[in-house]
């Protein structure tokens, strides 16, 4: 498996950059679209995302779906009628929970 490092606008890092131990060796990897690092001598200490696409990110991070999926979902239901009509049901009964929590 080869070492690589993670160059992107998109990544969001789970594991604060203050917090990595310096000089310690790192190994990369990819999963699902989900980049996760970890030390190579410190299996102790679990891995973390470092990145990745924002759908598998999203997914890796226990969302349903991701923002850029929700927007595809709400464009899409301009066209179909019975996917409005689950969105508008779904955003009444969010604002009934949420007014009643």
């Amino acid at each position: 498996m080869g070492y690589y490092y993670v160059i992107s606008k998109d990544v969001m890092m789970t594991q604060p950059r203050g917090n990595l131990i310096p000089g310690e060796a790192m190994v990369y990897e990819r999963s699902d679209g989900v980049v996760y690092a970890h030390y190579r001598n410190k299996p102790e200490i679990e891995r973390w995302i470092v990145g990745g696409d924002p759908a598998g990110v999203a997914r890796a991070q226990g969302d349903l779906i991701s923002y850029c999926e929700w927007q595809e979902l709400c464009e899409l239901s301009e066209h179909v009628p019975t996917l409005r009509k689950l969105l508008d049901t779904l955003v009444t009964t969010y604002y009934t929970v949420k007014e009643n929590k």
